[in-house]
C-alpha cells in the first residue's frame, strides 16, 4: 500500500470512529431521563418538558390546564382558590365588574400565582382579561382610559395601534396579568351593529389587518400575550352573542375574502392566541353550529387551511350563543374541546363537581379519542407557558404592589394618548370650525350624566355655558321627554354644544333641528347615528368618551388644531 493511501485509510477510520464517538454520545443525551423531581421551572428543552409534564399529569390535572374561570367580586371566591390550589386549573380571568382597586387585583393575581407555585409542577396561571382600549375597558381603577380602535382607524397610523397595545400592555402586565384578549379585529361592516361598533378598527379589512396586526406587535413588546378575537368575524351582524347566537348569512368566499383577511395578518405574524366566537354561519354550517363549537371553523378552515399554530381560545362559554345551541352547559364545554379550542372559559367559577368538570373527565377516562384532544390541548398551553414565562420579557408572576403608582396610569402613555387622539378627530362637518362665540353668546351644553369630562373641558373653552343632561341609558319614553326639554330650553341659546354617544341621545339631538340654532355635534363611540344630521352646523367625530378624547374634540373645536382623522367606515 503506497503512503498516500496508508494516509486517507487512517483518516477514513478517524472520522467512522469520531462519529461513532459522538453519536453514542448523542445517544446516551437523548436518552437520559428528565428526573421524576423535575417541575416547570427544570432547566430542560420546552419539548421535552412539555412531553414530561403532561405524561405524568392526572386526567384532572390535564383537564384542568385547559380551563380558564373568571371572578366576579373584588377577590377571587374561595370556590376559584380551590380550583388552583387542588385541582391545578391552568387559567383564570379578571372580569370588569370589581376591579376599581388596582391594588388589590395585584395582590389578588399574587395570592392565586402562590397557589399554582405550591402544587407538584408548578405550573403558573395565565391571567387574562379584555383590556381592549376605548369601549372596552375591563380593569379599570387607575389605567388608562384610551381612544380605542376606532380612533386608531380615523387616523390611520399603524404606528399609533402599536403604541396603544403597547401603552396598555405595560399597565396590566404591571399587575400580573398577562394574556389580554385584544386586539378586536372583526370587520365594521354592518353599520347598524351595536355590538361590535368603536371596538372595530373599520371597514376596510386590509387596514383592520394591518392595524391589528401592530396592536399585537406593541402588545407582545411589552411582555403580554395579545388574543385577535371575535374569529371568523363578528362585525356583519347587530346581535350579540351574549344573548343569542348571531346568524351570518355569507358565503365561504365571501368569508375568506372579508372575515377572513385580519386573521390572514395576524397568523402571518405569528399571533399567540386567537379567540373562536359564538356565530353561525348557515352558508358554511347548515345545522348552526357557532364557530366557537365547530371542528370545520376551528380545525379544518383556521389549523388546517389558514396554517395556525397558537391557542385557540373560546369566548364566554356562559353566553347564550354557546349553550343555546349546545342544549347544556357541559355538552357545550365537550363540543368546544372537541372543535380544537385550546382553553375554554367560564366567567363564572364553576362548582368543584358541575357536569361541565364531572361529565368531562368521565368521557375521558372511557373516550380514547376524547382523552387524546384534551392531552393535546393541554400540552399546547404547557408548551406555550414554558415558552413564555421562561423568557426574559414574561409579566411578573407576583407583581410589585408598592410600585404600582408610578406605572399605573404609564406617564409615557398619557401623553401618547392625548397625542392619539387629537391626531383621531375627524371634521365631518367643518361648518363654525374653529368655533369662537361672539361676545355675549350664550351657549348650552347638552351631554350625558356618565361623562362629567364633556361638561369639565367644555368650562374650561366656555366657562359661562349652561348645562343640560340626560342619561347614557335611556328608555323611549325618557327619551321622548328629554326630547320634548331639550327643544323648549334650547330656543334661549345661541349655540347648542351636544354628545351624541348612541341612538337615544341622537333622537335628543335631532328635536334641535327644529329651533333654528347653531349646533355643534360632538359624536362619541360609533359616529353612525349622527352621519346623516345634515342640518348640523359643524360634527366632531371622536370615537370614545375617554377623557383624551373629550379634550381633543373641544381643543378642535377652538382651533388648537386642524383635525385631520377619516371616517373609517364605508357608508
Amino acid at each position: 500500500m503506497k503512503a498516500f493511501d496508508f494516509i486517507k485509510l487512517l483518516r477514513r477510520n478517524f472520522i467512522f470512529t469520531t462519529v461513532l464517538v459522538l453519536t453514542g454520545l448523542n445517544s446516551i443525551y437523548a436518552q437520559k431521563a428528565i428526573p421524576e423531581s423535575a417541575d416547570f421551572w427544570s432547566d430542560y428543552p420546552a419539548e421535552e418538558l412539555a412531553d414530561f409534564l403532561c405524561a405524568r399529569m392526572s386526567d384532572e390535572e390535564l383537564l384542568a390546564q385547559i380551563l380558564m374561570f373568571g371572578w366576579a367580586g373584588a377577590e377571587p371566591s374561595e370556590l376559584l382558590n380551590q380550583w388552583v390550589l387542588d385541582r391545578g386549573l391552568g387559567s383564570v380571568k379578571v372580569f370588569g365588574w370589581n376591579t376599581d382597586n388596582t391594588e388589590l387585583v395585584a395582590k389578588s393575581v399574587a395570592s392565586l400565582q402562590k397557589k399554582s407555585q405550591s402544587r407538584r409542577f408548578k405550573i403558573p396561571l395565565f391571567v387574562a382579561t379584555d383590556q381592549e382600549g376605548g369601549w372596552i375597558r375591563h380593569v379599570k381603577g387607575d389605567t388608562s382610559d384610551t381612544p380605542g380602535n376606532m380612533a386608531i382607524g380615523a387616523s390611520a397610523y399603524p404606528i399609533d395601534s402599536y403604541y396603544s397595545g403597547y401603552y396598555i400592555s405595560r399597565e396590566i402586565r404591571a399587575l400580573g396579568i398577562n394574556m389580554n384578549f385584544a386586539p378586536t379585529v372583526d370587520i365594521y361592516t354592518n353599520l347598524n351593529s351595536t355590538v361590535i361598533g368603536p371596538r372595530s378598527f373599520g371597514s376596510n379589512p386590509e387596514y383592520v389587518g394591518e392595524l391589528g396586526a401592530s396592536f399585537v406587535s406593541g402588545t407582545m413588546d411589552a411582555g403580554v400575550i395579545p388574543t385577535a378575537k371575535h374569529f371568523p368575524g363578528h362585525g356583519d351582524t347587530g346581535l350579540d352573542s351574549h344573548g343569542a347566537l348571531p346568524r351570518i348569512d355569507i358565503d365561504y368566499n365571501t368569508l375568506l375574502n372579508r372575515e377572513l383577511v385580519p386573521f390572514k395578518y395576524l397568523i402571518a405574524e405569528k399571533i399567540p392566541a386567537i379567540m373562536s366566537g359564538h356565530l353561525s354561519f348557515p352558508q358554511i354550517k347548515s345545522n348552526g353550529e357557532p364557530a366557537s363549537l365547530s371542528k370545520t371553523f376551528l380545525t379544518d378552515i383556521l389549523r388546517n387551511e389558514l396554517h395556525y399554530e397558537g391557542l385557540i381560545i373560546t369566548d364566554d362559554m356562559m353566553m347564550n350563543g354557546a349553550t343555546m345551541y349546545a342544549g347544556s352547559l357541559s355538552r357545550a364545554f365537550r363540543l368546544a374541546i372537541e372543535a380544537g379550542n385550546d382553553i375554554v372559559i367560564s366567567s363564572t367559577t364553576a362548582h368543584l363537581q358541575e357536569s361541565l368538570w364531572t361529565s368531562n373527565l368521565a368521557l375521558m377516562k372511557s373516550s380514547t379519542d376524547f382523552k387524546q384532544t384534551v392531552e393535546r390541548a393541554a400540552r399546547r398551553v404547557i408548551l406555550y407557558k414554558l415558552n413564555y414565562f421562561r423568557s426574559s420579557n414574561a409579566a411578573p408572576l407576583y407583581p410589585e404592589v408598592d410600585k404600582l403608582k408610578d406605572l399605573i396610569p404609564d406617564k409615557e402613555g398619557q401623553k401618547f394618548f392625548l397625542a392619539q387622539a387629537c391626531r383621531s378627530i375627524t371634521a365631518y362637518k367643518s361648518g363654525t370650525l374653529p368655533y369662537k362665540p361672539a361676545e355675549g353668546e350664550r351657549i348650552l351644553l347638552a351631554g350625558q350624566n356618565q361623562f362629567p369630562e364633556f361638561f369639565t373641558q367644555a368650562h374650561e373653552r366656555y366657562p359661562n355655558a349652561a348645562e343640560f343632561k340626560y342619561d347614557y341609558e335611556m328608555g323611549p319614553n325618557q327619551a321622548d321627554w328629554m326630547s320634548n326639554n331639550i327643544e323648549s330650553t334650547a330656543r334661549g341659546f345661541d349655540t347648542i354644544i351636544i354628545c351624541v354617544a348612541n341612538e337615544r341621545s341622537a333622537m335628543i339631538a335631532r328635536r334641535l333641528e327644529r329651533t333654528g340654532k347653531r349646533v355643534i355635534v360632538m359624536s362619541v363611540l360609533a359616529p353612525v347615528p349622527v352621519l346623516n344630521f345634515t342640518w348640523a352646523d359643524t360634527i366632531l367625530l371622536g370615537y370614545s368618551y375617554s377623557p383624551y378624547t373629550f379634550k381633543a374634540l373641544f381643543a378642535a373645536l377652538d382651533g388648537d388644531f386642524a383635525p385631520k382623522g377619516m371616517l373609517p367606515l364605508y357608508k
